[in-house]
């Protein structure tokens, strides 16, 4: 925040940080820097703060109202003041009871004001420990949320546990708490954390491992140090030690020496065995039982190709089998026909698909019921043992058949945990589109499946008469082969737009969202248009393109409740994105959803999903709200596994950097009813030239083969 200080003297000061909401008049002690802006002038970038107990009513009325301590908004404020004067405070931690003499709180509301009053209490004297130790307040507000009364212990054992614990921290914040408490630079702990965290925020990039050199160059570039050669830190040492305590894993799974942080490693070794075991089903049917089963499915009337003959007939003969095909080639007829053929077989089928969006497509695709991976496999949380999957072999998933649709987004540990608990016997038939971009996860499993050659694969390349009528559809395979796409055909639904200054393309896309394309449609700028593109900081980005879409499609209004955390709003209304996985509340990253109750008082709001046959509502404390961000536009990877009717997709050089060929492919395959494309030709060339995918660090295709006993590179 930007704020003004009025001190005891009278003079103004401009202060500047990561703060809290802070009300208007409030007194605060504030200790920092100061500095001087080239256009603001002299302020103070602020390091600690305190808040002072005010003096006045209104003071401590607006100290109450501040929103930390839920359940007092600025009416029951105003009321508790009235009631007990500038004894309110005192009056709250010693004779609690009383709060219930104040109009308006009864007995179960002064409960959740004196629990939110104690844990605030408590706030308090873990901040001035925790910025003691140079942490600031965003990430000691994280670190309460994590620990909650016990973070200044969690701390004092092991500030380098942060980096892996706490969502938001990484090693430099953890490694300054360390540094304040008076560990050396080189001490053990240091060293062994430094590796752990580089080979798990490699794993949020993708890579299952690292080749050793690169690993050790990251690390001494974590450690801050320019020396050559692997004495300056034992890195070796602490290495050896973290493998002796199996916490890392050192292989040559191609004749290079690579590291595997463990979860990774047993994942992908327990990955390839278990696969290779399902390979071989137990049940079998003959020539004239296949025969029958298949006349079954065709007098339902479903029109197959040879290629889903195909799929159908092996699905019969191997108990693992993957299908891939990219849009208008029939991946979800197929679906449906193998659901057929198994239930004529007198077979139990499961679907599912890794996100609840891709699940409610699948049930509204096929009528049959599908789940989320984590549902399916049950992950809930139990005391002491924390979040789990309840399902795995010692209490597999009742089924003879699974089907997996979406398989390109399913990650190497969802896909360990997936076959742990598939029952000796069962069949399991991945489907999904190669091509698009992988996993947000690590691992690239769907292209491993493929490229080991060890497991059955059936690719869907024919595009439907149908689908052909669709210049989407007939684009995306025109981009996925290397060439450009047609542009701007008549009476068609693939659109292009020329322009090149960046911020007239964020006009532009803003215009089409908001009036031309609602008016065209009709379709809803809220419910039926989705943003996609490719980089979050830029004029046409992610966050760019949120603050625009906000402003005209949920401008500020006065019956309009809002809430601002780290600059951003949010407003009741708002469309908004999940960004990382909440397993208690059963949402997951990339779940949209809009704000429908937001709560000044209570410090809460409300998001309703539409990610199953009914809305569901979710609550969220404000201190939660760093799970959300708004989703009037949202990045080509959080799109993954989504459908939308019209997508708008900037596509400028000024995105040089993400301009790949997958991307592309994947932006465009998102929309189902109409794409428009907005920027220059220049960009969309770059981005269609571009084959050079990110690779990733995966050995999962090798070791397929080695436990097939097939050999290859």
């Amino acid at each position: 925040m930007v704020g003004s200080l009025r001190c005891q003297d009278g003079q103004r000061v401009t202060i500047v940080g990561n703060l809290p909401r802070f009300q208007e008049g409030e007194s605060l002690i504030i200790s920092g820097e100061w500095q001087l802006h080239r256009r603001y002038g002299r302020q103070v970038v602020v390091q600690q703060w305190e808040r002072l107990i005010p003096a006045t009513p209104a003071g401590l009325t607006r100290y109450l109202s501040s929103g930390l301590i839920k359940g007092i908004g600025p009416v029951t404020a105003r009321r508790i003041v009235k009631q007990f004067g500038l004894q309110a405070l005192e009056i709250m931690e010693k004779e609690p009871e009383r709060l219930r003499e104040v109009e308006g709180i009864g007995e179960k509301k002064a409960a959740q004001i004196l629990e939110s009053f104690n844990r605030y209490k408590d706030l308090q004297n873990v901040m001035v420990f925790l910025q003691g130790c140079g942490i600031g307040i965003s990430h000691a507000m994280r670190l309460y949320k994590q620990y909650g009364p016990q973070a200044i212990d969690r701390v004092k054992e092991n500030p380098y546990r942060l980096a892996g614990e706490v969502y938001g921290i990484g090693f430099k914040t953890a490694d300054r708490i360390a540094r304040r408490m008076g560990l050396p630079e080189d001490s053990p702990e240091r060293v062994k954390a430094a590796i752990i965290f580089t080979l798990i925020q490699e794993a949020n990039q993708g890579h299952v491992c690292l080749p050793l050199d690169m690993l050790f160059e990251k690390v001494k570039g974590l450690l801050d140090t320019d020396t050559s050669g692997r004495a300056a830190y034992p890195l070796q040492e602490q290495l050896q030690i973290l493998e002796r305590e199996n916490h890392v894993f050192c292989d040559r799974p191609a004749g290079t020496d690579v590291v595997y942080y463990a979860p990774f490693y047993h994942a992908e070794l327990g990955v390839a065995r278990r696969l290779k075991q399902l390979l071989e089903p137990r049940r079998q049917w003959d020539a004239g039982e296949m025969k029958s089963a298949l006349e079954t499915v065709a007098a339902t009337g479903a029109r197959l190709n040879a290629e889903q003959l195909q799929v159908l007939e092996k699905s019969m003969q191997s108990g693992v089998l993957v299908v891939t095909g990219g849009p208008g080639t029939g991946k979800t007829t197929t679906i449906k026909a193998l659901l057929a053929l198994f239930q004529s077989l007198k077979q139990k089928v499961v679907l599912a698909a890794p996100t609840g969006r891709a699940a409610k497509r699948v049930t509204e695709a096929t009528g049959g019921e599908a789940y989320t991976i984590h549902r399916l496999l049950e992950y809930t949380f139990s005391e002491g043992e924390g979040f789990r999957f309840q399902r795995n072999e010692a209490n597999p998933v009742e089924a003879q058949v699974i089907i997996i649709d979406e398989a390109s987004m399913v990650d190497l540990l969802l896909m360990y945990n997936l076959v742990k608990a598939i029952p000796p016997g069962c069949r399991l038939v991945m489907v999904g589109d190669v091509d698009q971009l992988p996993a947000v996860g690590a691992g690239n499993v769907l292209k491993d499946l493929i490229q080991a050659g060890t497991i059955p694969c059936v690719r869907l390349q024919h595009i439907f008469r149908q689908a052909r009528e669709s210049m989407i559809i007939v684009n995306a395979h025109r981009v996925n082969q290397g060439e450009m796409p047609f542009l701007n055909r008549k009476e068609k639904d693939f659109f292009f737009i020329a322009e090149e200054d960046p911020e007239r393309v964020a006009g532009l896309v803003v215009q089409l969202a908001c009036a031309r394309i609602p008016r065209f449609g009709p379709y809803d700028p809220v419910h039926d248009i989705q943003v996609i593109t490719p980089m979050r900081r830029t004029a046409a980005g992610v966050e760019q393109l949120n603050i625009l879409l906000q402003k005209t499609l949920n401008p500020a209004q006065k019956h309009k409740p809002e809430i601002s955390v780290k600059g951003t709003v949010f407003r009741l209304g708002d469309k908004v994105m999940q960004v990382r996985n909440n397993y208690q509340k059963e949402v997951y990253n990339g779940d949209m959803g809009l704000i429908s109750e937001l709560d000044l008082e209570e410090g809460e709001l409300v998001v309703t999903f539409r990610d199953s046959a009914a809305d569901r509502p979710v609550v969220y404390d404000f201190s939660e709200l760093d799970e959300l961000v708004l989703a009037y536009a949202v990045s080509v990877h959080k799109s993954q596994g989504s459908e939308y009717p019209v997508v708008i997709l900037p596509v400028i050089t000024q995105h040089y950097l993400l301009l790949q060929r997958n991307l592309l492919y994947t932006g465009i395959t998102r929309a189902r009813k109409m794409a428009v494309l907005v920027g220059t030709k220049k960009a969309l060339a770059i981005a269609v030239r571009n084959n050079k995918a990110e690779e990733r660090y995966s050995y999962l295709d090798r070791r397929l083969r080695l436990e097939s006993g097939a050999s290859g590179s």
